[in-house]
């Protein structure tokens, strides 16, 4: 447990956009010095124009794909070389892509395994035995999903990359306590971020004015990425476990635990419904 974020060294991935630049400006706003990464240069180069004027700490940054293994870890290094072991790592960056089994391409579920999967096995692999070494302690964030909780409908690729992070980090929750690195799930439903509108749900069209109304419905019960970033932040330094960003999901899989049967009902429910914007077999 760490308590404070306050001098605690920072690394965010995903930090360009949405909820991974959220958390890079409230974390620099409790006194975190930041080591931020994202494929998308330019929109991290925004993130740290962000912070640094509202008096943050950005020590390094590097624009880089977290599916590359050899990227991740020449980082890494860099990191470790100049500034020794890290206090907190978040794994936020991922992708979206949704779709019944017929309809989904090889490259989606490529792109789920890689980025939302090996991205964060990779950071893991890379900056966490430095920390064990330091002695000092510290913490590990896993931004999976509400998908990595419930069978959300035609969630089957997405599902497979959150519940896997859910899996690594249920594990390392209880490898690296001797280690006093305290490990923390976030688990967000519906966030207003730059995902909403460029997620792929494969074989349908997403100009169909009735998938529009069930988009338009999502947007209204989605939190913006600030409120999210605030529920990260506190469910760290209360050594939260498990991290919701709305209460619909919390009560979902309180549900699904408690009460399997009218959740299978209600989740085979969704599911049909949702098969009404395929085209005709």
């Amino acid at each position: 447990m760490i308590g404070t974020l306050n001098e605690k060294k920072t690394l965010i991935t995903g930090a360009a956009s949405g909820i991974g630049r959220a958390t890079a400006v409230a974390a620099a706003a409790k006194g975190a010095e930041l080591f931020l990464t994202d494929i998308n240069e330019h929109g991290l180069a925004e993130t740290v124009e962000l912070v640094v004027a509202q008096g943050g700490t950005v020590s390094l940054t590097k624009a880089l794909d977290i599916t590359e293994y050899d990227a991740v870890s020449g980082f890494a290094k860099e990191v470790y070389q100049q500034f020794g072991s890290l206090d907190v790592v978040m794994n936020v960056a991922g992708v979206s892509a949704w779709g019944t089994v017929e309809n989904l391409e090889h490259r989606h579920w490529q792109a789920m395994i890689d980025v939302n999967l090996m991205g964060p096995i990779h950071v893991i692999e890379c900056f966490l035995p430095p920390m064990i070494e330091a002695r000092r302690g510290g913490a590990l964030v896993n931004v999976s999903s509400a998908a990595g909780l419930l069978a959300l409908p035609w969630h089957a690729a997405y599902s497979a990359s959150k519940f896997g992070v859910r899996g690594i980090s249920e594990v390392l929750r209880f490898d690296l306590k001797r280690h006093r690195i305290s490990v923390h799930l976030v688990v967000p439903g519906a966030v207003r971020t730059p995902l909403m509108d460029t997620f792929e749900v494969a074989g349908v069209d997403m100009n169909d004015d009735r998938v529009q109304r069930y988009v338009h419905a999502f947007d209204k019960r989605a939190v913006s990425p600030e409120d999210a970033a605030k529920s990260i932040l506190k469910g760290v330094e209360r050594n939260h476990f498990l991290i919701y960003t709305s209460n619909d999901i919390r009560f979902g899989y309180w549900w699904a635990r408690k009460f399997a049967p009218p959740y299978e009902f209600v989740m085979q429910w969704a599911n049909n419904r949702f098969s009404r914007f395929l085209p005709p077999a």
